[in-house]
């Protein structure tokens, strides 16, 4: 699955979903990062939005290698993922490719896509989570001060959601500001979610104390049922 924040190789499964996804309290693959120019990338999945479902027309159950059996029987060949997006509240299907050339190629050396020390079949970093909850764990950039290191961040106000960071999965509102206390100083990799366009960037932000305003950030954040993404 390449840098996969979950355990299972190349696209393991571990845990189940109903056919929707949606209000269901069963676990299923969250798609947290999607390599670029990988399979997963080239079938259109989308971060933080998508859960794999289904793989085959079957639905992924709780055995864990499931979906890297399925891929690996197919490797080269075209394989229907059945994916639930929380944005849309829907299933869609899509095909994907699974090959390890894309990982090989990505980087000299073959680095990139790796997973154990074996390249990904696609590119994925997954997790085990309820879709259910899924959006709940963000974090709405509210006004931001001049000069701050939000602004530096190019973060935008009331527009941009922070949905992850670089160095795994955020689960609780302290989280986020644990991860900003122990970068000061230092680039942080944030993932963010922008409404007003319905995109998901990446933006590096460097935490400090010596922008010549309060906070470490400069910008206000809210967290909570007011402070969900728009459906």
């Amino acid at each position: 699955m390449g840098q996969a924040e979950s355990q299972p190789q190349a696209g393991g499964a571990n845990g189940g979903s109903d056919a929707s996804g949606e209000g269901s309290t069963h676990s299923a693959l969250h798609v947290l990062r999607v390599a670029e120019n990988s399979p997963a990338a080239e079938a259109g999945l989308e971060p933080f939005f998508d859960f794999v479902v289904g793989a085959g027309g079957q639905q992924i159950g709780d055995e864990i290698d499931f979906l890297t059996e399925v891929l690996e029987e197919n490797e080269g060949a075209e394989v229907p993922l059945q994916i639930y997006s929380t944005k849309r509240k829907e299933v869609r299907e899509v095909y994907v490719i699974p090959s390890r050339n894309w990982s090989s190629a990505a980087v000299p050396g073959g680095e990139a896509g790796m997973v154990d020390g074996q390249p990904s079949l696609l590119g994925l970093s997954l997790r085990v989570c309820s879709p259910q909850f899924a959006l709940d764990q963000v974090w709405h950039v509210l006004e931001i001060l001049e000069g701050s290191p939000a602004q530096s961040a190019g973060l935008v106000p009331f527009g941009d959601w922070i949905i992850g960071y670089a160095g795994g999965v955020l689960r609780g509102e302290g989280d986020f500001y644990d991860v900003v206390e122990a970068h000061v100083d230092k680039p942080l990799r944030l993932f963010v979610y922008n409404s007003d366009y319905d995109v998901t960037r990446e933006a590096i932000l460097v935490p400090n104390r010596s922008w010549g305003g309060e906070g470490l950030l400069g910008c206000g954040v809210g967290y909570g049922l007011l402070h969900r993404i728009p459906k």
